[in-house]
Formats: structure tokens, C-alpha cells, sequence
């Protein structure tokens, strides 16, 4: 992202360091470049006093000093805000008069046409006030920290929401080692503050949560389950559910990934880009399951050929069976509103799905195995004990995303080996679907 950016300010020198251990060689590099009358500096080095910052860009215009700091987001957030502090009481202090500092964010609202207009892509905003209304909050932190580096006790911190927030800490592991398994931390659909004003009141363990605690019907079939090794199954409410699960049926799902930049015409950063799905139909009960797939190739935009191959697979009647219906829903409208002659196909396939999930999101059939969670990595194995995402090299959709990016952008990549994984995966989640319609139509 920093390098793309770069290209709001052409022509500049580079200081970055061979690697993130030799930034004492950028800070040499850098007031180099900076005596020898360079205006434009990527990755500029500073050190004041043990501390170091690097700025994405600095530049130098009409004889005044800017920095540009370059971030992913499609906003400026609290983070970046005290990110921009250090570095402006580092530069400033080291003999650069900085007459502003900005944040370079995504603009979320950027349609890309045919080529990227960069000054479109991005958005760049002015953060000089907030960085000098936290210097003196960044003097002291710097103060506080140096302390903790020469002291050679372990810091006498609890844990709290600082842990995850703004970042997850390395650290949890250890700190967290003295929470047992389960814990109030476990309790599905909990706010966190509840849960650390539990732990603030010494209740840690689910069992000693006091009776009069409010939770959720949901909340209540968990913890019975860790109490007493307690399955629950609400067999009037799985009838009703299931009655509209008629034969013919499709088993459909769906892989995306969100380039920050956007690759193709007619997309925006980080929007969801469909790149793959897996489609399995079933006659009736009795019937073997015929599957259909499509994963994209690695030229060109993959959403057309990925609605128009979706479109033939599922033209005959049948309703279309999800897991979590939300996601494949918000694809296929967004490419109803991206590519309008699809649309009105792509209404009627929204009228024919079906969501498998709320059996297991609202508890009607809950195990002690799920440990809380209605995921369908989760629930399968609870549920199909001989039917897992273990063995495979690809087993969660997060991973699937980097796997069809590096087909993409690696050259290195073992392409062929990448998009067999890639199949596997998500064929095995629509058999997964099969698989626990199965069992809840047994019960």
C-alpha cells in the first residue's frame, strides 16, 4: 500500500533499509538524503532519544517539510491518530520542522473505471492538531516504556480489553494461562465488558455464575451443556424449520476475497470479490448428490464467468441451501448492481435460498462439542464425528482468500497443487450441508 502511494509524490529517493533490523542504517541513509537536498523521501528514518520512527513519505515543498504516514483503512482511526504523534515528536526533535502530518487512507467510496486514478483511490487527510494535543501523552508513554525496558520485573498488569484492542497482544497466551477452560469468556453472543466485569467480581468459572445473571435462551442451553455433558435438542422448533426444506435441493457455497485496491473495472477496495463456489444438488433423499464447481483463473475479473456458470448449474427448480444465507446473498446483489443483465436472474436464485444455520445459531440442536460456536467447521464435527476440515491443507475460508491472492500475485506459486486444495475445501462445504440436514431430519 505504502508503495502504491508513493505514487501521489513521483520521483523520490528510497531509504528503506535492507531489513527491519538495519533502520539504524535508514536514520544515517535518511539524513543523507535530506543534506544532499532530496525533496522526496520514501521511508524516511528518524531516532530521538532510543526512539525510532519511519514515515511512508516526507516530503519537502516550498522549502516546508510534510510527512505522509500510508494506511489500509478506508478511515483515519484513534490508532493512527497516536501512530502520527510519535512520529511527529520524533522527526520534530530530531531538527525537521514539520509544517503538517497526514494520514493516507483508502477511499472507500472509489469505483475503479479502467485505470487506477490514484489521487481518486486515495484519501488524505490532516492530523497536525491531534498529533500535538497528544505529545504530552506520547512524552510520558515513551518515559513509562524506557522504564520497563530497564527494569527487570515482569509488569504488574491484569488482564482487560487492552489485550485485543486496537491489536491482539503476544503476550495472551501467557497472561491469560490462569483462566480456566471453560470460562464466562467462552459465553456466545456476550458483550466483553460484561464478561471482564464478571472477572472483575472474581466470577471466572461458568459455575459460578450467580442464578440471577440475565442470559440468553442461547447462553442457558451452553452453559447446561458444560454443566452436565448436555446435548439439546428442540425437536418442535427443527420440525417447523424444516418444512420448507422440500425436494429438489442445491447445496450451494461460495469463496471471496477483498483486494484493498481494486483489480478490476466496476469494483471498490475491499469489496468482496467472488472467486469461487461449489454446488451440490440433490433430487430427493434417497437420491445421489450430483456437484458442480467453478474456481476462477487467475486473468481477468472473475465475476462473470463465475454468475454465468452459477446461473446454468442452478436453473432448475429447487430451492438453494446456504450456511449463514447473509454472505451469498450480499454477493449476489452486489453483482446484480454491478452487472444489471444478470440481475434479474439473480433475484429469482435470491427467492430460492435457504439458511441451514439458525438451528444452530438460535441452540435448537446444540452439543457440547461446538464449545459455544455455530460455525459449521464447528458443527460438523460435533455433529458427523467422521466427517472433519482436519486433514485438509485449505480448511477455512480465511485461508482460501490468501490462497487464490498468491495464485494471483506469486509467481513462485504451485498454481496447480493451490487450486486442487482450493476445490476440496469447498466442496467439503456443501457435503458438510448435506451431511447436518441429514441428521437434523433424523431427529
Amino acid at each position: 500500500m505504502g508503495e502504491l502511494a508513493r505514487d501521489l509524490f513521483p520521483g523520490g529517493v528510497d531509504a528503506s533499509p535492507a531489513s527491519p533490523y538495519d533502520y539504524a542504517k535508514s536514520v544515517l541513509v535518511t539524513k543523507q538524503m535530506i543534506d544532499a537536498g532530496e525533496k522526496i523521501i520514501y521511508e524516511a528514518a528518524f531516532q530521538y532519544e532510543g526512539v525510532l520512527a519511519a514515515v511512508d513519505i516526507l516530503v519537502k515543498k516550498n522549502g516546508k517539510w510534510k510527512a505522509y504516514e500510508v494506511k489500509s483503512s478506508t478511515s483515519v482511526k484513534e490508532v493512527n491518530i497516536l501512530d502520527a504523534a510519535l512520529q511527529y515528536h520524533v522527526i520534530t526533535n530530531s531538527g525537521i520542522d514539520l509544517a503538517d502530518i497526514f494520514i493516507v487512507h483508502l477511499n472507500n467510496e472509489y469505483v475503479r473505471k479502467k485505470n487506477i486514478v490514484i489521487e481518486e483511490l486515495f484519501s488524505i487527510v490532516s492530523v497536525k492538531n491531534d498529533a500535538l494535543e497528544n505529545q504530552t501523552f506520547v512524552i510520558e508513554k515513551i518515559s513509562e516504556l524506557l522504564d520497563l525496558i530497564k527494569s527487570k520485573k515482569e509488569p504488574k498488569q491484569d488482564i482487560g480489553p487492552h489485550c485485543s484492542d486496537p491489536y491482539t497482544c503476544d503476550f495472551m497466551d501467557h497472561c491469560w494461562k490462569h483462566i480456566p477452560e471453560p470460562s464466562v469468556f467462552n459465553l456466545t453472543g456476550m458483550r466483553s465488558a460484561k464478561k471482564f466485569e464478571f472477572y472483575e467480581q472474581g466470577i471466572i468459572k461458568i459455575s459460578d455464575l450467580p442464578d440471577s445473571t440475565q442470559l440468553s435462551d442461547y447462553q442457558h442451553i451452553q452453559i447446561e451443556a458444560y454443566l452436565k455433558n448436555k446435548k439439546n435438542i428442540d425437536k418442535e422448533n427443527l420440525r417447523d424449520f424444516l418444512k420448507d426444506f422440500r425436494y429438489p435441493l442445491y447445496f450451494m457455497d461460495f469463496e471471496s476475497f477483498q483486494p484493498a485496491v481494486p483489480l478490476y473495472r466496476n469494483s471498490r477496495p475491499y469489496q468482496q470479490i467472488p472467486f469461487q463456489y461449489s454446488l451440490h444438488y440433490l433430487k430427493d433423499k434417497m437420491s445421489n448428490a450430483h456437484h458442480s464447481e467453478f474456481l476462477a483463473e487467475s486473468n481477468g475479473d472473475p465475476r462473470i464467468p463465475f454468475i454465468e456458470k452459477l446461473l446454468e448449474d442452478t436453473k432448475s427448480a429447487g430451492k438453494i441451501v446456504t450456511y449463514n444465507m447473509s454472505f451469498e446473498r450480499m454477493i449476489l446483489n452486489s453483482i446484480a448492481n454491478d452487472f444489471p443483465q444478470y440481475a434479474e436472474d439473480i433475484e429469482d436464485r435470491c427467492e430460492r435460498l435457504l439458511d441451514l444455520m439458525p438451528p444452530f445459531r438460535k441452540g435448537w440442536y446444540y452439543k457440547p462439542e461446538m464449545d459455544g460456536s455455530y460455525s459449521i467447521k464447528q458443527v460438523l464435527p460435533a455433529l458427523v464425528p467422521d466427517l472433519t476440515y482436519d486433514e485438509l491443507e485449505i480448511a477455512d475460508g480465511g485461508s482460501a482468500s490468501l490462497a487464490f491472492e498468491q495464485i494471483l500475485f506469486d509467481p513462485n506459486a504451485d498454481t496447480e497443487k493451490i487450486r486442487s486444495q482450493l476445490l476440496e475445501y469447498c466442496k467439503m462445504d456443501t457435503l458438510a450441508m448435506i451431511k447436518l440436514l441429514a441428521v437434523l431430519e433424523k431427529v
